[in-house]
């Protein structure tokens, strides 16, 4: 029985046994006949009547007393009817117990089965008897409700024996409530504390195990049953307080469990361990004196070592991936769609979302996302020493070191992995900086570690030009608070030996370290200085033939700053020269091929209404004259793609990104050739998948499965793709991009060592950089860049900025798919085109005659007639 009621002040209700009523006591009848008959001699001649028998005192009071009782246990009966009938009145129906739905746990997974992370309210996976060992219910029974199978749904004798002992020591010590009546409490009354309500609960309790038989109350109870650490539940406390599932739980596991019901604050084990311990003790005892588990049993758990740990509840990787996810479900769980789809689950939205216990399949790859996360960490990172050192995290006086190291908990593994921590420094020369992680653990930050802390300039940024720093008080001063990761680098060949004289240990002093640094309790750590960037990106990764995202990465870190705007998919940025491949994918349909001959020269285009002039520039400011298609894209020539699209129309260059699954209005200028329009790059990437899965652009899926609580599935995808342009004109693209790669602005790139396409984008002022890589198996979008519109620095370029960390991804993502070339569909044949061997569309190949230059200008009249205004102008200039 209950040592006190589940989650609640167990208030006491006073119920008793209706009164029996005894027996009349009745006069001697005998007695009374023989003095009557007395009394008539008395009188001769004279009838004489009977005298009554006097009773005596104690008949008199036992009469008195006998009608009182009567007329209480009448007028009590008649009470307690009336009571019952006006609680009666208004109680609860069981529908809501009837039809149980409490909030659950949806879990997303990844394609590998593993967590992702969770919604909910309130922490809580179902699961039935038959799924646990049975001491796991025994445990709770044994200090809830030990006489569970043999009451109707009140205990009597245990709410006597609760108020026996409440009344003893002065104070509420034991509940009396059944685990069928907190049941009820939990699931049909409002929480107030009144003896109305406790009267509703016993009545209910009764009426319940009429309605359930006792395994179904009890399923219910060691499901909603609140275990603390927002665990709701006997499984979702296996996995907060041991990392396991309820079915694998030890019997030491399952009493500890079981005795957080009473108060799962006072016994939380990670906060109060010697109080979970005792507790847990008096629930083995209590499962032992009942029979339930033998001594062997109770001596083994008693003596099993607990160790606390919680099972993770998301991918530290995953965050965004996850925020996507939720977005999508909330979406689709709408009430307009549950409507359309036929679903009735009661709920919607963001309510079906964080309740229903849904289990939703995706497709992220964890080993992709995780490379993912590293590569744009890394790009990010490298980019914002390129722009200089922005400042230490804040400085302190030497009144405020000690209060500082005081609350810092440092751990040595915080450094693992290329972690970082912060650090304060004490001394600073012109080799290095002293720190100290903690009160007791120092380290070392040399110069060769911040050389690249200049102050900032962005007309140098990461440029040859560049000031190399090479004193480090140039860059922090006693008082810093400064970022440290483990520097891992082989140490300078003048680095000294010295002896830590208080462990007697050998350490190694980096160049700079005084000798004042030496006496501490832990070797001196050599440290790398660091900085959190300013500026953001994204990155995000389709396989083209189903449109898996295996992996996204919306920013620097999940909800820094209170953040979680996700850059790849709500970012809306201009691509630069990354657009060109839809460009030269149309010209390919208009006329030209990989040979076609395009000039590279100044051109001035001017608006036939505004009159207003555009000049176009190449990034580098000059001009290669004449050169095929090919070589054009290959170099990211702006002059040769503007007058392909002037020669071919802006029409073509519209139409073929809107077959392409670009979503923007695109304006009908000349601009959009050079990627002066917004997009996303998850919108980019899609628009890329039909160059590397002929010819058709598949449509992005993040879901795969929607399994509903019991695991019936009440959703599945099916990969969506349409035919957006030939097989022939994606295998010819591909070719183009390959050369980006092998001959062009992403020669960085062969370092990959497998056929490889892309195209790197960059636009004015280096406000965006790009990269785009294109494999037979993954389509893979870059972006680097401010939030807010502005300059990145010279040098910040796509293949300065956005490939550097498209690499670092790709070293890790490639090991998952063999190194193939695009395969080649019918109608593709190969031929010289200026020493190169080209694939082209069968029937454009060289000497057949098909196929146009853009050395003039051109067939458009419209774009003749600017082109000739643009040369006249420009012949003006020069002039």
């Amino acid at each position: 029985m209950s040592d006190k009621d589940w989650n609640d002040d167990n208030e006491l209700l006073e119920l008793g046994p209706a009164e029996q009523v005894g027996k009349e006591q009745k006069g001697d009848t005998r007695a009374k006949g023989e003095e009557e008959e007395l009394l008539s001699l008395d009188r001769p001649g004279k009838k004489q009547k009977s005298p009554k028998k006097r009773r005596g005192c104690l008949g008199t009071i036992l009469y008195f007393f006998s009608v009182l009782i009567l007329l209480g246990a009448l007028a009590a009966a008649g009470g307690g009817y009336m009571l019952y009938q006006w609680v009666s009145d208004d109680l609860p129906s069981f529908s809501k117990i009837a039809d149980y739905r409490p909030p659950l746990v949806t879990t997303v997974l990844a394609r590998d089965g593993s967590l992702i992370g969770q919604f909910y309210r309130e922490r809580r996976f179902l699961v039935t008897l038959d799924q646990l060992p049975k001491f796991v219910p025994q445990a709770f029974l044994a200090v809830e409700d030990d006489q569970f199978y043999n009451h109707p749904g009140v205990d009597i004798k245990a709410i006597i024996r609760a108020a026996i002992a409440n009344f003893q020591h002065g104070g509420t010590r034991q509940g009396g409530s059944t685990i069928t009546q907190q049941v009820v409490k939990r699931l049909m009354l409002t929480p107030e504390k009144s003896y109305e309500r406790k009267l509703k609960e016993a009545i209910l309790a009764y009426r319940l195990e009429k309605q359930l038989s006792k395994d179904d109350i009890l399923n219910l109870y060691i499901n909603q049953i609140f275990l603390g650490n927002n665990a709701y539940g006997v499984e979702a406390a296996a996995r907060v307080y041991f990392a396991k599932n309820a079915k694998d739980l030890t019997i030491a596991e399952a009493a500890l469990i079981a005795g957080l019901g009473q108060s799962p604050s006072a016994y939380n084990p990670y906060r109060n361990p010697k109080a979970a311990e005792t507790r847990q003790h008096h629930v083995l005892r209590r499962m032992r004196d009942l029979g339930w588990i033998n001594d062997a049993e109770y001596d083994a758990a008693i003596n099993q070592k607990m160790e606390y740990k919680a099972m993770p509840s998301s991918n530290p990787d995953g965050g965004w991936y996850l925020e996507e996810v939720r977005r999508l479900l909330v979406e689709m769980f709408s009430e307009e769609n549950c409507k359309k789809n036929g679903y009735d689950f009661g709920l919607y939205g963001e309510d079906a979302v964080y309740e229903l216990g849904l289990t939703v399949h995706t497709a992220m790859d964890p080993v992709q996302q995780h490379a993912a996360n590293e590569g744009l960490r890394h790009g990010l990172e490298d980019a914002a020493k390129r722009h200089g050192w922005l400042g230490p995290v804040k400085h302190l006086e030497p009144s405020e070191y000690k209060e500082f190291l005081k609350k810092k908990d440092f751990q040595l593994s915080d450094l693992d992995n290329d972690g970082w921590a912060l650090a304060l420094v004490t001394a600073v020369n012109k080799s290095g900086a002293d720190v100290l992680l903690s009160e007791s653990q120092r380290g070392h930050v040399a110069v060769r570690t911040m050389n690249w802390a200049r102050k900032p300039n962005k007309r140098v940024a990461g440029s040859v030009t560049a000031v190399v720093v090479r004193d480090a008080t140039k860059v922090v001063k006693p008082g810093d608070v400064i970022w440290v990761s483990r520097d891992t680098t082989p140490a300078p060949k003048d680095q000294k030996k010295k002896k830590n004289t208080k462990k007697n240990e050998v350490v190694e002093a980096p160049e700079g370290v005084k000798d004042t640094v030496l006496h501490v309790h832990e070797p001196v750590i050599a440290l790398r200085l660091q900085q959190y960037p300013d500026v953001q990106g994204a990155m995000v990764s389709i396989e083209p033939q189903s449109g898996d995202v295996v992996a996204m990465v919306g920013g620097y870190a999940f909800g820094s700053s209170g953040s979680q705007f996700n850059r790849a998919t709500q970012a809306q940025r201009q691509p630069g020269s990354s657009f060109k491949p839809i460009v030269y994918s149309a010209a390919l349909d208009n006329g030209f091929t990989p040979a076609s001959m395009l000039l590279d020269a100044p051109i001035i285009i001017v608006d036939q209404w505004t009159k207003k002039a555009w000049r176009p520039r190449n990034d580098d400011g000059k001009f290669d004259g004449p050169m095929p298609l090919y070589r054009a894209l290959a170099r990211s020539r702006n002059l040769c793609t503007v007058r392909v699209a002037q020669q071919m129309g802006v029409e073509h260059i519209i139409a073929r990104a809107k077959a392409l699954r670009l979503s923007p209005e695109f304006p009908a200028t000349l601009a959009i050739s050079l990627g002066a329009v917004a997009v996303s790059p998850l919108n980019m990437a899609q628009a890329y998948t039909a160059f590397a899965n002929a010819g058709k652009v598949s449509s992005p899926r993040f879901i795969t499965r929607i399994q509903g609580p019991w695991g019936n599935t009440i959703y599945e995808s099916q990969p969506e793709s349409v035919q957006a342009i030939t097989p022939q004109n994606a295998y010819v693209m591909a070719s183009l991009l390959k050369g980006v790669v092998n001959f062009g602005t992403g020669g960085k790139a062969k370092v990959l060592g497998r056929p490889l396409g892309g195209k790197t984008g960059t636009t004015n002022d280096e406000n965006d950089a790009w990269f785009i890589g294109v494999t037979p198996y993954l389509v893979t979008a870059t972006y680097i860049g401010y939030d807010q519109l502005q300059s990145m620095g010279r040098g910040e370029t796509g293949s300065g900025a956005a490939l550097p960390a498209y690499i670092y991804y790709a070293k890790e993502a490639f090991k998952a798919y063999p190194p193939d070339d695009f395969p080649k569909p019918a109608g593709i044949v190969f031929a010289d085109a200026g020493g190169m061997n080209m694939p082209f569309i069968e029937g454009t190949e060289p000497g057949t005659g098909y196929g146009m230059d853009a050395l003039d200008e051109g067939v458009n009249p419209e774009a003749a007639e600017q082109a000739q205004q643009g040369e006249d102008l420009l012949k003006g200039l020069f002039e």
